[in-house]
């Protein structure tokens, strides 16, 4: 309602899966308020199967004729008052060299407002090397093509064509879209130039949950696009394995592999205390319950199917 693109070139779509809270009641007020200071139009839409593709989808069918663009967006993250114009700004520009481009995504921050020491110790895990990785938190510097734009400006009619969201995906539906996208000669593109901020879990518990729940969706994601497959995801995974066989083998030569990790995670935790002394644990034990669930993830989801998620 903020953003300072003219109302009457966007609108917004509030798309509640089964709130038993007051949200619904705070986005009536702001359609009325929305309409009392002639700001963008707001649509309220049920969505009876709760979960996020169901919801895109639902949204996609019921757009008016003359929308062309279509933004991800959430309530775990927030972005400034331009920034819709300047994705606007952006995409033009990169049409003009490019008129296959499908999606625009940003770059991911940690929120400012960290209310606990997890929170601030799950940020600066994410910008770890060792922890961030090549989607949704990279912490990429140059502006250019990717397979994983984040909370993306997508073209309409690109979604259009490839049938929207896999609703079978109950998360990681747009690592499965991007895929779909490229194999049907759409180009994708990021920006660190614009930004949005996104809140962090906030308990070691949460943390775990997250990190599982990305492993498992990977192997669904990787099951359906094989060629998706990053071999540094499957680190820990592999390091597991060589230490388990080095063990059968000589049980000193299994400590060699868990020096070496330990080592590494500490040497993380001394980079990270630069942030506070608290960072010095803190990060490596982050570390290391992400590559634990996310690893755990991978090998449940090549057994089970798929159900709500539980982090946040």
């Amino acid at each position: 309602m903020s953003q300072t693109l003219a109302s009457n070139e966007h609108m917004i779509f509030v798309i509640d899966g089964g709130s038993t809270d007051s949200t619904l009641s705070h986005v009536k007020d702001m359609i009325e308020e929305s309409k009392n200071s002639n700001g963008p139009r707001i649509v309220l839409l049920n969505n009876e199967n709760r979960f996020v593709p169901h919801a895109r989808n639902m949204a996609l069918k019921q757009l008016p004729e003359e929308i062309t663009h279509v933004l991800e967006y959430n309530g775990h993250i927030s972005s400034k008052p331009d920034h819709l114009i300047r994705l606007k700004s952006e995409w033009d520009r990169l049409a003009k060299q490019d008129p296959s481009i499908g999606a625009l995504g940003c770059k991911v921050l940690g929120s400012t407002h960290k209310n606990t020491i997890v929170e601030s110790l799950i940020d600066e895990t994410l910008q770890n090397p060792l922890g961030g990785g090549p989607g949704q938190f990279a912490t990429f510097t140059k502006a250019g093509k990717t397979n994983t734009p984040a909370f993306a400006l997508h073209l309409r009619s690109a979604l259009e064509t490839i049938g929207g969201w896999d609703e079978s995906f109950i998360t990681s539906q747009d690592s499965d879209l991007s895929m779909r996208l490229l194999k049907n000669g759409y180009t994708l593109y990021r920006t660190p130039l614009i930004t949005v901020e996104m809140k962090r879990r906030s308990s070691l518990k949460s943390w775990y949950l997250m990190s599982h729940r990305y492993g498992f969706w990977r192997t669904k994601v990787l099951l359906k696009h094989p060629s998706r497959i990053v071999l540094r995801e499957f680190f820990p995974m592999l390091g597991a394995l060589i230490t388990i066989g080095l063990f059968v083998m000589n049980i000193q030569w299994g400590l060699l592999p868990i020096v070496a990790y330990a080592s590494v995670l500490a040497i993380s935790g001394v980079y990270a205390s630069r942030k506070g002394i608290q960072h010095l644990l803190g990060v490596p034990l982050c570390l290391l319950i992400l590559h634990t669930g996310f690893t755990i993830g991978l090998i449940d989801g090549s057994i089970r199917k798929g159900r709500a998620p539980r982090d946040r």
